[in-house]
């Protein structure tokens, strides 16, 4: 015995025998109550669409052709137009035995034939037949859900594995310079929130799409973490750096993304979220006029992703306590981003930035460590 026919052993399959004969209702009734299934009988093709769509559905339809009011075939298209009974199986029960009309049946979606008068273990090994193959097809259709299941599963810890694992990686470089409380935070909620602002902007609609928004969002955490390959005595310093310390402090950027590099290398393959990640840390200290580092590039030339993260981190910088500064207030940050426009910053990005600064205000209201942070704002109506 095979596993389908196990499954129908514990549990009795219902069939729908529809037949405007009581006969013949009650030839097969009987025929395939001895067989162990459970019947049900309509002697109108109306009565029998009633019966389809009741909970629990049949296992299969004996259905016979010749009814009046409403035929076997009229009954078939609509069950197949029906999503509930779309999938019962159906054999027709009918005298015709011209070609036609067997091709007519098996178009409109039959699954087999069985002649009148009934030969009685012909219609038990074709009904056996048809809710064996059903049983196939509704095992198939759960292991199927249980693997789509299982993979939407996997794939939800592997996303919260991999937010995870940047988390991680930005906090270890946050640690190094603790004095600025919930960077990674805010500067990842800026970039999103820039990025929705732009995202109908003519220059960046074609890109600025949901998914991009969203790796973007995901990237934007790991930005720093080439800090923790500067020491300790450069990073925290609480003066002015020298010619010397200033440039190893540039070597960050360029130490991020050949970090990002080398993990790619290792698995041996490319992830979008990375490639962003890799622009994003390389390039966010490059600016509008070519006179950023590391690489003195200029105006487009600079990764979108960069940009936003550019003015992102240096509004945060601005507002945030250091050990060489005190904090800006919100006011005077502002007026020091629009003082960049077009030098430092992409203009229609300083736009974006400058038309709902009470947002970024909020975002760093809200993600503040600092008990007394600057909350003098006037925001332009």
């Amino acid at each position: 015995m095979n596993i389908f026919s196990a499954v129908l052993d514990k549990r009795p399959a219902t069939v729908l025998v529809v037949d405007d004969i009581p006969g013949n209702l009650m030839v097969l009734g009987e025929l395939l109550d001895s067989a162990g299934y459970q019947v049900k009988a309509a002697i109108s093709g109306r009565v029998a669409l009633g019966y389809a769509i009741q909970h629990p559905h049949p296992d299969l339809i004996l259905l016979d052709i010749m009814m009046p009011a409403m035929d076997g075939y009229e009954v078939l298209e609509r069950l197949r137009a029906n999503p509930a009974t779309r999938s019962i199986p159906v054999i027709f029960l009918t005298a015709l035995s011209e070609a036609r009309d067997e091709e007519k049946g098996l178009k409109l979606g039959a699954a087999d034939y069985v002649t009148k008068p009934f030969q009685p273990a012909l219609v038990l090994a074709r009904v056996r037949t048809q809710l064996e193959a059903k049983q196939a097809r509704d095992w198939l259709t759960d292991q199927n859900a249980a693997l789509e299941a299982e993979v939407t599963r996997r794939m939800a810890e592997n996303d919260l594995i991999q937010r995870v694992t940047i988390r991680t990686l930005a906090h270890l470089a946050e640690i190094r310079d603790p004095e600025t409380g919930n960077h990674i935070l805010r500067t990842q909620n800026y970039v999103q929130r820039l990025a929705i602002r732009l995202r109908e902007h003519p220059r960046f609609a074609a890109i600025m799409s949901d998914h991009y928004i969203e790796l973007l969002t995901r990237s934007a955490p790991l930005h720093d973490i080439g800090k923790v390959g500067i020491p300790d005595h450069i990073l925290l310093k609480p003066g002015p750096l020298t010619p010397d310390e200033w440039a190893m402090m540039q070597t960050h950027a360029r130490m991020d993304s050949e970090a990002i590099e080398r993990a790619e290398q290792d698995i041996d393959t490319q992830l979008e979220f990375l490639s962003l990640a890799k622009e994003i840390t390389r390039w966010h200290h490059e600016k509008w006029d070519g006179s950023g580092y590391p690489d003195g590039l200029a105006g487009d030339a600079i990764p979108l992703s960069a940009r936003l993260m550019a003015l992102a981190d240096v509004f945060d910088a601005l507002i945030s306590p250091r050990v060489y500064k005190a904090p800006l207030s919100f006011d005077a940050a502002r007026n020091i981003i629009a003082a960049g426009r077009g030098a430092h910053f992409d203009p229609d990005i300083t736009d974006a930035f400058l038309a709902g600064f009470g947002e970024f205000v909020d975002i760093a209201v809200r993600y503040s460590m600092i008990p007394d942070a600057p909350r003098s704002v006037s925001v332009p109506a």
